[in-house]
Protein backbone atom coordinates (compact mmCIF):
# COMPACT_ATOMS: atom_id res chain seq x y z
CA UNK A 1 0.00 0.00 0.00
CA UNK A 2 2.75 1.99 0.52
CA UNK A 3 4.84 1.52 -2.67
CA UNK A 4 1.46 2.20 -4.58
CA UNK A 5 0.81 5.74 -2.73
CA UNK A 6 4.27 6.76 -3.52
CA UNK A 7 3.55 6.05 -7.24
CA UNK A 8 0.37 8.75 -6.71
CA UNK A 9 1.53 11.57 -4.75
CA UNK A 10 3.90 13.67 -6.11
CA UNK A 11 7.26 14.26 -3.74
CA UNK A 12 7.34 17.33 -1.51
CA UNK A 13 9.38 19.88 -3.97
CA UNK A 14 13.30 20.68 -2.64
CA UNK A 15 13.58 23.00 0.44
CA UNK A 16 15.73 25.49 -2.18
CA UNK A 17 13.17 25.62 -4.56
CA UNK A 18 10.19 27.21 -3.01
CA UNK A 19 9.82 30.18 -0.84
CA UNK A 20 6.79 29.42 1.14
CA UNK A 21 7.22 27.40 4.86
CA UNK A 22 7.87 28.15 7.96
CA UNK A 23 10.64 28.99 10.02
CA UNK A 24 12.54 26.08 11.81
CA UNK A 25 12.20 25.55 15.81
CA UNK A 26 8.85 28.00 16.61
CA UNK A 27 6.66 26.78 19.42
CA UNK A 28 3.08 24.79 18.84
CA UNK A 29 1.58 27.97 19.17
CA UNK A 30 3.54 29.68 17.28
CA UNK A 31 3.31 27.13 14.31
CA UNK A 32 -0.44 27.27 14.57
CA UNK A 33 -0.58 30.74 14.24
CA UNK A 34 1.29 30.43 10.74
CA UNK A 35 -1.01 28.17 9.55
CA UNK A 36 -3.89 30.32 10.66
CA UNK A 37 -1.81 33.34 8.81
CA UNK A 38 -1.71 31.37 6.04
CA UNK A 39 -5.15 30.19 5.34
CA UNK A 40 -6.00 33.67 5.59
CA UNK A 41 -3.28 35.02 3.58
CA UNK A 42 -3.21 32.36 0.51
CA UNK A 43 -7.13 31.16 0.62
CA UNK A 44 -9.32 33.95 1.76
CA UNK A 45 -10.70 35.61 -1.25
CA UNK A 46 -13.13 38.57 -0.01
CA UNK A 47 -16.35 39.55 -2.16
CA UNK A 48 -18.90 42.23 -1.54
CA UNK A 49 -20.12 40.41 1.28
CA UNK A 50 -17.14 39.94 2.91
CA UNK A 51 -16.30 43.74 2.86
CA UNK A 52 -14.43 43.08 -0.54
CA UNK A 53 -13.87 47.50 -1.95
CA UNK A 54 -16.48 48.84 -3.08
CA UNK A 55 -12.90 49.90 -4.82
CA UNK A 56 -9.74 47.58 -4.87
CA UNK A 57 -6.83 46.56 -6.57
CA UNK A 58 -7.26 42.91 -5.33
CA UNK A 59 -9.68 40.56 -3.45
CA UNK A 60 -7.04 38.48 -1.94
CA UNK A 61 -3.25 38.08 -0.36
CA UNK A 62 -2.18 35.36 -2.25
CA UNK A 63 -3.67 37.06 -5.59
CA UNK A 64 -0.25 39.28 -5.31
CA UNK A 65 1.75 37.12 -3.63
CA UNK A 66 1.41 33.73 -5.57
CA UNK A 67 3.94 30.79 -4.11
CA UNK A 68 5.02 34.14 -1.50
CA UNK A 69 7.12 35.36 -4.65
CA UNK A 70 7.24 38.60 -6.64
CA UNK A 71 4.26 39.90 -8.08
CA UNK A 72 3.74 40.15 -11.75
CA UNK A 73 2.49 43.73 -13.86
CA UNK A 74 -1.33 42.58 -13.54
CA UNK A 75 -0.58 42.73 -9.87
CA UNK A 76 0.77 46.02 -10.15
CA UNK A 77 0.15 48.79 -7.91
CA UNK A 78 0.30 52.87 -8.45
CA UNK A 79 0.52 54.93 -5.60
CA UNK A 80 0.54 58.83 -6.87
CA UNK A 81 -0.07 62.15 -5.03
CA UNK A 82 2.85 62.84 -3.42
CA UNK A 83 4.82 66.04 -4.39
CA UNK A 84 7.16 66.50 -1.74
CA UNK A 85 8.33 64.97 1.49
CA UNK A 86 5.62 66.34 3.65
CA UNK A 87 2.66 65.48 2.59
CA UNK A 88 -0.02 63.97 0.22
CA UNK A 89 -1.97 66.73 -1.96
CA UNK A 90 -4.67 63.95 -3.14
CA UNK A 91 -6.09 62.46 -0.41
CA UNK A 92 -9.38 63.30 -0.67
CA UNK A 93 -8.87 62.27 -4.97
CA UNK A 94 -8.46 58.66 -3.75
CA UNK A 95 -4.22 59.27 -2.61
CA UNK A 96 -2.02 57.22 -1.94
CA UNK A 97 -3.08 54.33 -3.85
CA UNK A 98 -5.21 53.97 -7.00
CA UNK A 99 -7.61 50.95 -6.86
CA UNK A 100 -8.00 50.57 -10.06
CA UNK A 101 -11.18 47.93 -10.02
CA UNK A 102 -14.71 48.30 -8.05
CA UNK A 103 -17.42 46.68 -7.39
CA UNK A 104 -20.90 46.71 -9.80
CA UNK A 105 -22.77 49.99 -8.80
CA UNK A 106 -19.19 51.65 -8.27
CA UNK A 107 -16.44 53.42 -10.66
CA UNK A 108 -13.10 52.10 -10.56
CA UNK A 109 -10.70 55.69 -9.61
CA UNK A 110 -8.68 57.34 -12.13
CA UNK A 111 -5.42 59.33 -12.08
CA UNK A 112 -5.80 62.53 -11.60
CA UNK A 113 -4.46 64.31 -14.67
CA UNK A 114 -1.14 65.33 -14.48
CA UNK A 115 -0.16 63.82 -10.95
CA UNK A 116 2.89 62.16 -10.40
CA UNK A 117 2.91 58.24 -9.99
CA UNK A 118 4.71 55.24 -9.49
CA UNK A 119 4.49 51.94 -10.20
CA UNK A 120 4.96 49.11 -7.41
CA UNK A 121 5.71 45.48 -8.37
CA UNK A 122 4.80 43.49 -5.29
CA UNK A 123 7.38 41.99 -3.21
CA UNK A 124 8.37 38.39 -2.25
CA UNK A 125 7.04 37.99 1.06
CA UNK A 126 10.25 35.75 2.15
CA UNK A 127 12.54 36.18 5.39
CA UNK A 128 10.74 39.20 6.47
CA UNK A 129 10.22 38.25 10.24
CA UNK A 130 14.72 38.41 10.50
CA UNK A 131 14.29 41.80 7.97
CA UNK A 132 11.82 43.20 11.08
CA UNK A 133 14.32 41.71 13.69
CA UNK A 134 16.94 43.66 12.66
CA UNK A 135 17.95 46.79 15.36
CA UNK A 136 17.58 50.21 13.91
CA UNK A 137 21.24 51.09 15.35
CA UNK A 138 22.52 48.37 12.74
CA UNK A 139 20.88 50.14 9.45
CA UNK A 140 21.80 53.42 11.09
CA UNK A 141 25.32 52.07 11.06
CA UNK A 142 25.30 51.64 7.38
CA UNK A 143 23.58 54.56 6.67
CA UNK A 144 26.15 57.62 5.53
CA UNK A 145 24.20 60.28 4.36
CA UNK A 146 26.74 62.59 4.25
CA UNK A 147 29.28 60.16 2.50
CA UNK A 148 31.47 60.52 5.04
CA UNK A 149 33.44 58.20 3.68
CA UNK A 150 33.85 59.01 -0.30
CA UNK A 151 32.73 56.03 -1.44
CA UNK A 152 29.33 57.51 -3.61
CA UNK A 153 27.11 55.20 -2.07
CA UNK A 154 24.94 57.39 0.81
CA UNK A 155 22.20 55.19 1.97
CA UNK A 156 19.91 56.78 4.73
CA UNK A 157 16.82 55.88 6.79
CA UNK A 158 13.44 56.93 5.54
CA UNK A 159 11.90 58.43 8.44
CA UNK A 160 8.35 58.13 8.84
CA UNK A 161 5.24 58.51 10.97
CA UNK A 162 4.32 55.60 12.48
CA UNK A 163 0.35 55.09 13.31
CA UNK A 164 0.00 54.48 16.83
CA UNK A 165 -0.82 51.10 16.73
CA UNK A 166 2.59 49.72 16.17
CA UNK A 167 4.46 48.06 18.65
CA UNK A 168 8.37 49.68 18.90
CA UNK A 169 11.14 47.34 18.58
CA UNK A 170 13.00 46.98 21.82
CA UNK A 171 15.52 49.16 20.95
CA UNK A 172 13.96 52.13 19.35
CA UNK A 173 15.57 55.16 17.40
CA UNK A 174 13.69 58.20 16.26
CA UNK A 175 14.68 61.30 14.89
CA UNK A 176 11.85 64.14 15.69
CA UNK A 177 9.15 62.38 16.60
CA UNK A 178 9.43 60.37 13.68
CA UNK A 179 10.48 56.59 13.49
CA UNK A 180 12.76 54.24 10.81
CA UNK A 181 10.75 52.68 8.03
CA UNK A 182 12.26 49.71 6.39
CA UNK A 183 9.62 47.60 4.67
CA UNK A 184 7.84 48.98 1.08
CA UNK A 185 9.80 50.41 -2.13
CA UNK A 186 10.71 53.67 -0.08
CA UNK A 187 11.04 52.09 3.29
CA UNK A 188 7.58 53.98 4.11
CA UNK A 189 6.17 51.33 6.74
CA UNK A 190 7.14 50.62 10.35
CA UNK A 191 6.89 46.78 10.63
CA UNK A 192 5.15 44.01 9.26
CA UNK A 193 1.86 45.40 11.10
CA UNK A 194 1.95 48.82 9.54
CA UNK A 195 2.73 46.76 6.03
CA UNK A 196 -0.08 44.28 6.65
CA UNK A 197 -2.83 46.81 8.09
CA UNK A 198 -2.54 49.01 4.98
CA UNK A 199 -2.56 45.98 2.47
CA UNK A 200 -6.09 45.09 3.65
CA UNK A 201 -7.17 49.00 3.74
CA UNK A 202 -5.41 50.17 0.93
CA UNK A 203 -5.47 46.61 -1.49
CA UNK A 204 -8.44 45.26 -0.85
CA UNK A 205 -10.11 48.30 0.46
CA UNK A 206 -10.61 46.17 3.91
CA UNK A 207 -11.66 48.65 7.51
CA UNK A 208 -9.73 46.82 9.98
CA UNK A 209 -9.79 48.56 13.52
CA UNK A 210 -5.87 49.71 12.83
CA UNK A 211 -6.71 51.17 9.68
CA UNK A 212 -10.38 52.82 10.35
CA UNK A 213 -10.89 54.56 7.36
CA UNK A 214 -13.00 53.56 4.50
CA UNK A 215 -10.34 53.69 1.20
CA UNK A 216 -13.51 54.63 -1.41
CA UNK A 217 -15.52 57.47 1.05
CA UNK A 218 -12.53 58.31 4.06
CA UNK A 219 -14.96 57.91 6.31
CA UNK A 220 -14.70 56.11 9.55
CA UNK A 221 -16.57 52.80 9.28
CA UNK A 222 -17.05 49.13 11.57
CA UNK A 223 -14.43 46.92 11.05
CA UNK A 224 -14.35 44.45 8.15
CA UNK A 225 -11.64 41.74 9.04
CA UNK A 226 -11.06 40.87 12.73
CA UNK A 227 -7.99 41.82 15.02
CA UNK A 228 -7.04 38.22 15.26
CA UNK A 229 -7.15 37.66 11.51
CA UNK A 230 -4.88 40.59 10.68
CA UNK A 231 -2.00 39.81 13.24
CA UNK A 232 -2.25 35.77 11.96
CA UNK A 233 -1.40 37.61 9.01
CA UNK A 234 1.31 39.35 10.43
CA UNK A 235 2.47 36.05 12.36
CA UNK A 236 2.36 34.76 8.71
CA UNK A 237 4.34 36.67 7.24
CA UNK A 238 7.34 37.26 10.33
CA UNK A 239 7.38 33.43 10.65
CA UNK A 240 8.11 32.87 6.79
CA UNK A 241 11.74 31.00 6.03
CA UNK A 242 14.89 32.49 4.77
CA UNK A 243 15.29 31.46 0.82
CA UNK A 244 17.54 28.54 0.79
CA UNK A 245 20.21 29.66 -1.82
CA UNK A 246 21.18 26.95 -4.86
CA UNK A 247 24.06 25.45 -5.40
CA UNK A 248 26.15 27.74 -3.69
CA UNK A 249 29.66 25.74 -3.97
CA UNK A 250 29.00 25.70 -7.65
CA UNK A 251 32.71 27.24 -9.08
CA UNK A 252 30.29 29.99 -11.25
CA UNK A 253 28.47 30.35 -7.81
CA UNK A 254 31.54 31.33 -5.97
CA UNK A 255 33.36 33.50 -8.94
CA UNK A 256 30.12 35.32 -9.34
CA UNK A 257 29.62 36.27 -5.73
CA UNK A 258 33.36 37.81 -5.47
CA UNK A 259 32.61 40.09 -8.92
CA UNK A 260 29.50 40.97 -7.20
CA UNK A 261 31.23 42.50 -4.09
CA UNK A 262 34.00 43.32 -6.17
CA UNK A 263 32.46 45.55 -8.61
CA UNK A 264 30.44 47.34 -5.02
CA UNK A 265 26.86 45.98 -5.22
CA UNK A 266 27.71 45.00 -1.72
CA UNK A 267 27.85 48.25 -0.41
CA UNK A 268 24.06 48.37 -1.02
CA UNK A 269 23.23 45.10 -1.04
CA UNK A 270 24.57 44.18 2.43
CA UNK A 271 25.32 40.93 2.52
CA UNK A 272 24.77 39.43 6.48
CA UNK A 273 22.72 41.43 8.19
CA UNK A 274 22.49 39.87 12.48
CA UNK A 275 18.97 40.13 14.06
CA UNK A 276 18.61 41.74 17.64
CA UNK A 277 16.54 40.34 20.55
CA UNK A 278 12.82 39.44 19.29
CA UNK A 279 9.49 37.87 20.86
CA UNK A 280 10.06 34.76 18.95
CA UNK A 281 13.29 32.91 19.75
CA UNK A 282 13.69 31.23 16.23
CA UNK A 283 14.30 34.92 14.89
CA UNK A 284 16.38 36.49 17.64
CA UNK A 285 20.03 37.03 17.28
CA UNK A 286 20.32 35.18 13.72
CA UNK A 287 22.75 35.69 11.45
CA UNK A 288 21.13 35.91 7.40
CA UNK A 289 21.83 37.24 4.18
CA UNK A 290 19.31 39.02 2.40
CA UNK A 291 21.58 41.15 0.45
CA UNK A 292 20.21 44.94 1.40
CA UNK A 293 20.26 47.67 3.66
CA UNK A 294 17.00 48.17 4.36
CA UNK A 295 18.48 52.31 3.42
CA UNK A 296 17.26 54.72 0.58
CA UNK A 297 19.42 55.24 -2.31
CA UNK A 298 19.27 57.89 -5.05
CA UNK A 299 19.44 55.49 -8.50
CA UNK A 300 19.49 58.81 -10.34
CA UNK A 301 16.90 60.08 -13.08
CA UNK A 302 15.98 57.04 -15.07
CA UNK A 303 14.51 55.52 -11.94
CA UNK A 304 13.10 58.63 -10.83
CA UNK A 305 9.12 58.92 -11.14
CA UNK A 306 8.44 61.49 -9.34
CA UNK A 307 6.45 60.06 -6.73
CA UNK A 308 7.77 60.03 -3.29
CA UNK A 309 6.85 58.68 0.49
CA UNK A 310 7.59 59.73 3.71
CA UNK A 311 10.96 61.49 3.49
CA UNK A 312 12.18 59.39 0.44
CA UNK A 313 13.10 61.91 -2.35
CA UNK A 314 11.58 61.28 -5.66
CA UNK A 315 14.56 58.99 -6.94
CA UNK A 316 15.16 57.09 -4.20
CA UNK A 317 14.30 53.28 -3.45
CA UNK A 318 14.79 51.33 -1.13
CA UNK A 319 17.56 48.62 -1.38
CA UNK A 320 15.75 45.49 -2.32
CA UNK A 321 16.65 42.09 -0.33
CA UNK A 322 18.12 39.81 -3.18
CA UNK A 323 17.23 36.51 -1.55
CA UNK A 324 14.82 34.20 -3.09
CA UNK A 325 15.61 36.78 -6.50
CA UNK A 326 16.63 33.41 -8.63
CA UNK A 327 12.86 32.06 -7.94
CA UNK A 328 11.22 34.74 -9.00
CA UNK A 329 9.87 33.56 -12.78
CA UNK A 330 8.05 30.99 -10.37
CA UNK A 331 5.69 33.53 -9.45
CA UNK A 332 6.14 36.19 -12.64
CA UNK A 333 4.89 33.45 -14.96
CA UNK A 334 7.87 31.85 -16.21
CA UNK A 335 9.62 35.40 -16.71
CA UNK A 336 11.81 37.99 -14.61
CA UNK A 337 10.12 41.56 -13.65
CA UNK A 338 12.71 43.53 -11.76
CA UNK A 339 13.60 46.66 -10.39
CA UNK A 340 10.02 48.55 -8.80
CA UNK A 341 7.86 48.45 -11.57
CA UNK A 342 9.14 45.16 -13.10
CA UNK A 343 10.02 47.14 -16.12
CA UNK A 344 13.80 45.05 -16.22
CA UNK A 345 13.20 42.05 -17.78
CA UNK A 346 16.48 40.35 -16.88
CA UNK A 347 19.45 40.97 -14.50
CA UNK A 348 21.73 42.51 -17.01
CA UNK A 349 18.90 44.83 -17.71
CA UNK A 350 18.38 45.76 -14.06
CA UNK A 351 21.80 46.38 -13.37
CA UNK A 352 22.25 48.45 -16.63
CA UNK A 353 19.45 51.03 -15.49
CA UNK A 354 21.27 51.48 -11.87
CA UNK A 355 22.54 55.44 -11.41
CA UNK A 356 22.94 57.77 -9.28
CA UNK A 357 24.76 55.63 -6.39
CA UNK A 358 24.63 52.51 -8.46
CA UNK A 359 26.26 54.08 -11.35
CA UNK A 360 29.95 53.20 -10.81
CA UNK A 361 28.51 49.77 -9.92
CA UNK A 362 26.85 49.50 -13.43
CA UNK A 363 30.11 50.76 -15.22
CA UNK A 364 31.86 48.47 -13.73
CA UNK A 365 29.88 45.58 -14.44
CA UNK A 366 29.71 46.86 -18.01
CA UNK A 367 33.44 46.63 -17.90
CA UNK A 368 33.43 43.04 -17.10
CA UNK A 369 34.25 40.26 -19.92
CA UNK A 370 30.93 38.81 -21.08
CA UNK A 371 32.07 35.67 -19.04
CA UNK A 372 32.38 37.29 -16.19
CA UNK A 373 29.19 38.98 -16.59
CA UNK A 374 28.09 35.01 -16.98
CA UNK A 375 29.57 33.99 -13.58
CA UNK A 376 27.69 37.24 -11.71
CA UNK A 377 24.09 36.71 -13.11
CA UNK A 378 24.75 33.40 -12.53
CA UNK A 379 25.23 33.91 -8.85
CA UNK A 380 22.64 36.45 -8.60
CA UNK A 381 20.21 33.18 -10.35
CA UNK A 382 21.25 31.20 -6.86
CA UNK A 383 19.74 33.25 -4.63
Amino acid sequence: MLASCELIFPAAPADDAVLDGPVAGLTPEQHAQFLRGDVAFNDEVFTSRTGLGPVFVAASCGSCHAGDGKGHPSTTLTRFGQVDSTGNLFLARGGPQLQHRALPGFQPEQLPAGVAHSRFTPPANTGLGFLDAVPDQTLLALADPQDADGDGISGRPNWIQAPGYVTERPVTRTRGGRHLGRFGKKAAAYDLLHQTATAYNQDMGIVSSYEARDAHSGQLADPEVSNQTVLDVVAYLKLLKTPVQREPRHPDVLAGQQLFLRIGCGKCHTPELTTGASPVAALAHQTVRPYTDLLLHDMGPGLNDGYTEGTAAPAEWRTPALWGLGLSPNSQGGSYFLLHDGRARSFEEAIRQHGGEGQASRQQFEGLSAEQQRQLVRFLQSL
